[in-house]
């Protein structure tokens, strides 16, 4: 009895973790302007370990990321892209992260050109 019990919970144990996903596919919102935020955005991602894919839409905002599930999660990568400047849902930059990106990739302030700089068409 007690070797049954502990082969349903080797297994289980066995099923769950083997659950987690190796090629995690996401996508989320984050704020940002233009080719530089894309570029910071995708390098913050792409620091965090376990993420083998990241790619941010300037017209959509929307960041697609492939993640390794048992190296790393959503929130981690959300609190990274925050603390170079950039808000998501979830979370909003700091103030000083904020401010610490260039004057054109200030998406909190109206600007009346929709994003469109650096020669982004």
């Amino acid at each position: 009895m007690k070797t049954t019990i502990l082969s349903i919970a080797m297994m289980l144990i066995a099923v769950v973790t083997y659950a987690q996903d190796k090629n995690k596919k996401m996508t989320f919102d984050v704020n940002g302007r233009c080719a530089m935020c894309k570029e910071r955005i995708e390098e913050a991602a792409l620091n965090v370990k376990g993420v083998k894919y990241a790619n941010w839409s300037i017209p959509t905002h929307q960041l697609d990321i492939i993640m390794d599930e048992r190296k790393t999660d959503a929130m981690k990568i959300k609190t990274a892209i925050v603390a170079v400047g950039h808000d998501t849902k979830e979370l909003k930059a700091t103030e000083e992260a904020y401010n610490s990106v260039h004057p054109c990739c200030r998406y909190r302030e109206d600007n009346s050109d929709d994003g469109m700089h650096h020669g982004n068409e």
